[in-house]
């Protein structure tokens, strides 16, 4: 066996410079006005981002027809690594009568992101540019109970085909189990009649135990959720939720809505996955049609020779991140190892010392029985 010269710990220098660099996320929630947006936000990231509008400025959209898209930024950091967080909303969207072309400035601030990106990409200077494309957008769907509106027929084929699109049940508290179990799967088939594109999370290369977590969260879609930025009291202990009459609706209870899973999927497991497939698969078909429609192609020798350079090393990053992510599975699992032992040795002393005590005590039974007969024979 050939003597280690060090490259294995490619993935330990990847992942130190990864943490002190940090990374770009951002969101996108779209809705209607009153379906919890900015409470989700808030409870998503356990603080207060964005503060909710007064019911008269909601009606100040509503009179002057306008949609404005309203841009939150703010650094979260835990456990030493950070994001530079943006949460992009959109008030006055669908509160009209007429709703036609509504989604006209969220589609062109979403391909505004996307060319300025490009532009800043084609510029000498490339260090710090300011990347606000937008990596995942919640669609909030009324808890009606019946099915797709057709603004969200409209507005989710616009949006899939521009970014990785999550529908989202709002409100999930103000519907039955058996009634959300149905409004969900008519949901998901007029997706599939319109053809529209959401966002679902790939696991043919997981090991069996995040492929196991990421079924269990696709087969949670569409989202329900349940928002709240104060705790209530439940068995003595403070959670998010919202207390009513017939008890309490709990945020992170999963067997009353798919907070949880949703707040997994964009944060915990799949962050890095909806981040890739913006840059290879939004931001590239966003970049070719730019370019073909400046008459320009990627068959330039040149521009090959870049991009081909970049998916090599995208394959090599992403090897050495599952190599990374082996090598901390092997030695959690030769942790759990030694730990089980530690366990059962700990548990055999113990047997030990227990029998040990129990002999002293039948040595001290006999040993009290043979001086009564010893005080008797006297």
């Amino acid at each position: 066996m050939a003597p280690s010269i060090g490259i294995a710990e490619l993935a330990n220098q990847r992942h130190r410079i990864v943490s002190r660099k940090g990374t770009n996320f951002s969101i996108m929630v779209v809705g209607e006005s009153g379906v919890g947006k900015t409470t989700f936000v808030n409870t998503l990231f356990s603080t207060v981002l964005k503060d909710s509008r007064v019911l008269h400025e909601r009606h100040t959209h509503q009179l002057e027809r306008t949609i404005s898209i309203d841009v939150v930024r703010a650094d979260v950091e835990e456990k030493g690594f950070k994001v530079r967080l943006t949460v992009v909303d959109t008030p006055g969207f669908g509160d009209y009568m007429n709703n036609q072309d509504c989604w006209v400035p969220i589609i062109d601030f979403l391909d505004d992101q996307h060319h300025n990106y490009m532009k800043a990409e084609s510029s000498g200077a490339r260090k710090g540019i300011d990347d606000v494309r937008i990596h995942a957008c919640l669609y909030f769907i009324q808890p009606s109970g019946h099915t797709l509106k057709s603004l969200d027929i409209e507005v989710m084929k616009q949006l899939g085909s521009r970014v990785n699109l999550i529908p989202v049940i709002a409100k999930a508290d103000t519907i039955t189990p058996k009634d959300l179990a149905t409004f969900k799967a008519r949901i998901l088939d007029c997706l599939k009649a319109h053809n529209i594109k959401y966002y679902i999370p790939s696991f043919e290369d997981d090991d069996e135990e995040t492929t196991l977590v990421t079924q269990s969260i696709v087969s949670a879609m569409p989202f329900s959720v349940i928002s709240s930025e104060t705790e209530v009291m439940v068995d003595g202990k403070p959670v998010r939720g919202r207390e009513y009459l017939w008890g309490v609706a709990e945020v992170e209870n999963e067997a009353h809505c798919d907070f949880k899973k949703l707040r997994n999927l964009l944060i915990r497991t799949h962050m890095h996955d909806l981040i890739t497939s913006t840059e290879e698969e939004h931001y590239e078909t966003f970049r070719s049609t730019k370019l073909l429609s400046m008459g320009r192609s990627d068959d330039d020798p040149v521009a090959r020779a870049k991009k081909s350079l970049a998916s090599k090393m995208k394959e090599d990053e992403e090897a050495l991140r599952k190599r990374f992510t082996e090598q901390v599975r092997q030695e959690e699992n030769r942790f759990r190892q030694w730990e089980q032992k530690l366990i059962a040795e700990r548990d055999r002393l113990n047997r030990d010392l227990e029998e040990h005590h129990s002999l002293v005590k039948e040595l001290e039974a006999e040993y009290e029985e043979i001086q009564l007969q010893v005080k008797g024979g006297r």
